[in-house]
């Protein structure tokens, strides 16, 4: 192994690289023979999703060279695909992250050499603001360079279609293909034409903003509460540059911001990680929620597609809402009020992936819409949009990691829309005299609580990866049929794309695409979700459990039996 990663590196000391891209091989070379090995022990894999890695030099890190043989095989399937077209267009945009912009400026000139117009982002914008600039210009497809929600060692490439959502089948494997060809940074278009290269930005934010301010339901619920506290932070990130003016034209007046973390900063400098589904991260904007008696609490993640929400609740203590809880309360809001402005006229419907809550199904169920599931992934939601345009109509859909969307002109999660959207909720509850936790409360009386939890168990290296594959086939091939005294009554595998009635001993097939994914639903109403991770060394569970709600005042003790619910499933199961 170490012969080999040491002749990789050898092969960019005598390549085509900068000066201080060598001197860095260098120094590996001869002062860090593990970091080396990362480096080099193989190429960093171009995914479904596109890249993403640790930053540095080497085949196996996210630099200028693996960004640009990567945009090289996306050019090179776009020609193959879109030869009928005289122009090719593509939008690239950037987070706020180390290096994003110089990756952005590496992949336009990449696309520019091989003759595609190029529609550049000035400086940093949100992932959403992408997804909608890829249709509003007829683009071919997009870029979008950011590593989410990882920590600051990390960076990515996010590859998006005509359509406004990242790849998917058959684009996504061909694409891999093409980037698969690209042997060498020698094979890759470099120099740039300046001419197929135009500056975007605030042209299209106004466009963008016109489109989220549109969706509004309730202006004058807005209006009569226009004095409502509330607190934002973009957690260092592209947020910062739409959001607070969103809230500030739907006509929110008194929003404070976490000034520390309005500076864009690829460090991250205030938090251990820019993750708004961790409480740690909002520890700044609760402090100033206490200090302005704020009612709600914002934080977007770095391309601000996912926002985590806090509100207050009963004793007046902040809580971070889950990304079911809040994908809950915006798909009632949005069906009651379509319902109310009587706007659903039965063609109308909404998504939720698999392993999102079961909630948002009776709430659509309330309302006679019509709802799908897919896979985990925001580019499935898209792909039910693109289906069924000009056929039924998106009211809103989204995914228990924090991600929402509403409306046709994104295609992707977004949590612009989503801070405007919750906000506009939270004023139309105060018309009904109630807080936003009191709304959810009144939900889950009306419907039923739900509660979920998610348990990750990490297997490190070869044997962890066996020991998962391990467990997959062990639950595939001889299923409980008894979790926690409750009978299974269903099973789903959409590894093999059949559902089993336990029941009735009767199977049919799933209308999704293949995934290695099982689920388990019990008698009690419990739903187990089994899924090896596609990025991390892990083995994910997904836990549902439900049970009536008797009112407000039970909430505590009804709560803490579906939290022992979930544990005593966990214990049933053995993982613990």
């Amino acid at each position: 192994m170490l012969d080999l990663v040491r002749a990789k590196a050898q092969k960019w000391l005598e390549g085509n690289f900068d000066e201080t891209t060598k001197q860095q091989v260098r120094n590996l070379l001869e002062n860090n023979e593990s970091e080396l090995v990362e480096s080099f022990y193989k190429d960093l894999e171009f995914g479904t999703g596109g890249l993403r890695g640790i930053m540095g030099v080497g085949t196996n890190r996210m630099n200028i060279y693996t960004i640009a043989m990567a945009t090289q095989g996306l050019c090179n399937y776009l020609k193959k695909n879109f030869t009928h077209l005289s122009q090719i267009k593509a939008a690239i945009a950037c987070d706020t992250r180390n290096n994003s912009a110089l990756f952005a400026e590496t992949t336009a000139n990449v696309f520019s050499a091989n003759g595609i117009k190029v529609y550049l982002f000035e400086s940093y914008r949100p992932t959403p603001e992408l997804s909608f600039a890829i249709r509003h210009l007829g683009c071919q497809t997009g870029v979008v360079v950011t590593a989410s929600h990882n920590p600051k060692e990390y960076n990515g490439y996010k590859a998006y279609w005509d359509d406004g959502g990242q790849v998917t089948e058959p684009h996504d494997t061909n694409i891999i293909q093409e980037v698969q060809k690209i042997k060498g940074i020698d094979e890759v278009l470099m120099q740039p034409n300046p001419a197929l290269i135009e500056n975007i930005g605030k042209n299209i934010d106004e466009i963008y903003l016109s489109k989220v301010l549109a969706l509004a339901l309730s202006p004058k619920a807005i209006e009569l509460n226009r004095e409502m506290r509330i607190v934002y932070t973009p957690l260092h990130g592209t947020g910062g540059k739409l959001v607070p003016t969103l809230l500030q034209r739907l006509g929110l007046a008194n929003v404070s911001l976490v000034n520390e973390q309005m500076i864009p900063d690829g460090n991250f400098s205030t938090v251990k990680s820019p993750n708004p589904e961790n409480a740690e991260a909002l520890q700044l904007a609760i402090k100033k929620a206490f200090e302005v008696n704020a009612e709600l609490v914002f934080a977007t993640d770095p391309d601000a597609d996912r926002v985590g929400v806090a509100i207050r609740n009963d004793v007046g203590n902040y809580i971070l809402l889950n990304g079911n809880q809040t994908g809950s309360i915006l798909i009632y809001y949005l069906l009651h009020r379509w319902s109310e402005l009587r706007k659903l006229t039965g063609k109308e419907y909404v998504v939720k992936t698999i392993v999102t809550t079961e909630l948002i199904r009776d709430i659509a169920f309330k309302y006679n819409v019509e709802i799908f599931d897919v896979l985990t992934g925001f580019k499935y939601i898209a792909e039910i949009i693109k289906k069924n345009q000009g056929i039924k109509t998106f009211v809103g859909g989204g995914e228990e990691s924090y991600g929402y969307l509403a409306g046709e002109f994104v295609r992707d999660k977004d949590a612009v829309m989503a801070c405007g959207l919750i906000a506009e909720a939270a004023a139309w509850a105060k018309t009904q005299h109630k807080t936003l936790y009191e709304l959810l409360m009144d939900i889950f009386v009306e419907f039923g609580m739900y509660k979920e939890k998610l348990l990750n168990i990490t297997k490190e290296g070869k044997s962890g990866a066996e020991e998962i594959e391990k467990m997959m086939d062990d639950y595939r091939n001889d299923p409980p049929l008894i979790i926690n005294d409750s009978q299974v009554i269903l099973i789903r595998d959409y590894f093999t794309r059949k559902e089993s009635n336990m029941l009735k001993g009767s199977q049919r097939d799933i209308a999704l695409p293949q995934s290695n994914v099982l689920q388990f639903f019990l008698e009690d109403s419990s739903i187990i979700t089994i899924r090896p991770s596609g990025t991390e060394p892990k083995i994910k569970f997904y836990f549902s459990v439900k049970t009536k709600l008797k009112d407000r005042k039970t909430l505590d003790a009804t709560s803490k039996l579906l939290d022992e619910r979930i544990e005593k499933i966990i214990a049933s199961l053995k993982l613990k």
